[in-house]
């Protein structure tokens, strides 16, 4: 289980602070149940969920993931 505070962390690290937070609030992902990361989390599904799915999006390599 991934805490949620480790999800933001690693999307920070990913695209700097303040565009992650402005990323996860408007990139829609197909794969998540066409919501944002914002909505995913207010439904309830999984940060580790999430989080490869971001990863697939933007194609991340297996070392940051």
């Amino acid at each position: 289980m991934m805490p949620e505070a480790e999800l933001w962390s690693r999307l920070s690290h990913q695209l700097g602070a303040d565009y992650a937070a402005t990323w996860a609030s408007n990139l829609v992902i197909s794969a998540l149940g066409e919501r944002t990361v914002v909505e995913a989390l207010a439904a309830g599904i999984g940060c580790k969920t999430i989080w490869r799915e971001i990863c697939a999006v933007l194609e991340l390599p297996e070392s940051e993931r």
